[in-house]
């Protein structure tokens, strides 16, 4: 009986063993490069060098069937009311104590993206480096046991489409702490950054005309 219930132990242990092994080996490397080609997980993005040595790094991408200047007012408007949202899922970020709203329209108001603006309550989310059309960094500044800066850079193909290419550069103090972000973060970033790449295109992908139209009556509303 005891050597049965040992057998028994022992091969649950194995499978959790085997299934933590498949996740870290196979689905976790999926889903930190979900939608990213080598080529884009190689490439140097803007910023980099601030997380020289990342313990966290992720690479996320989508095709978008317009020019980069139709993607980057979604981006420069992102940000807590009264900016436009991060076109996620508002019900989980407000669970998080943020005041969001994803808007449907864009706005001139928030299309002068500086360095040190801050687009959330919090500070997590400071501009640290921006060109139009090209690339947004946003992070908070560098502490202790924490640097992290997040890259989101447009890439214009000969067809005529564009590649946003999302990048998440992170280096956590070990610990605790650090295995405790793991944890959040493997479980809710891909869903939430997903949703925002898939809203972001599908905004960018609009005619030209909805996007005016829209932008002339909240102007005339305001």
């Amino acid at each position: 009986m005891i050597r049965g219930k040992l057998a028994r132990a022992g091969a649950v242990v194995g499978a959790g063993a085997g299934a933590a092994a498949a996740y870290a080996f196979l689905v976790r490397r999926w889903q930190l490069g979900f939608g990213a080609t080598v080529e884009e997980i190689l490439r140097a993005m803007p910023l980099d060098e601030r997380v020289p040595n990342p313990n966290h790094v992720t690479n996320r991408a989508i095709t978008i069937h317009a020019a980069p200047e139709a993607v980057w007012p979604c981006l420069a408007q992102m940000g807590e009311l009264p900016r436009g949202g991060f076109y996620s899922y508002v019900t989980v970020e407000r669970m998080l104590r943020m005041k969001v709203e994803n808007s449907e329209t864009l706005s001139s108001r928030f299309q002068n993206l500086r360095v040190g603006d801050a687009l959330d309550r919090l500070g997590g989310l400071i501009v640290q480096a921006v060109e139009p059309n090209r690339h947004l960094v946003l992070g908070p500044e560098p502490a202790r046991n924490l640097r992290v800066t997040w890259a989101l850079a447009l890439f214009p193909a000969p067809d005529g489409t564009t590649r946003l290419v999302s990048r998440c550069r992170a280096w956590m103090r070990p610990g605790v702490e650090r295995l405790a972000w793991r944890v959040i973060l493997d479980a809710g970033q891909l869903v939430m950054e997903r949703r925002m790449l898939l809203e972001i295109r599908r905004r960018a992908e609009r005619p030209p005309e909805a996007s005016t139209v829209a932008e002339e009556r909240r102007s005339t509303v305001a």
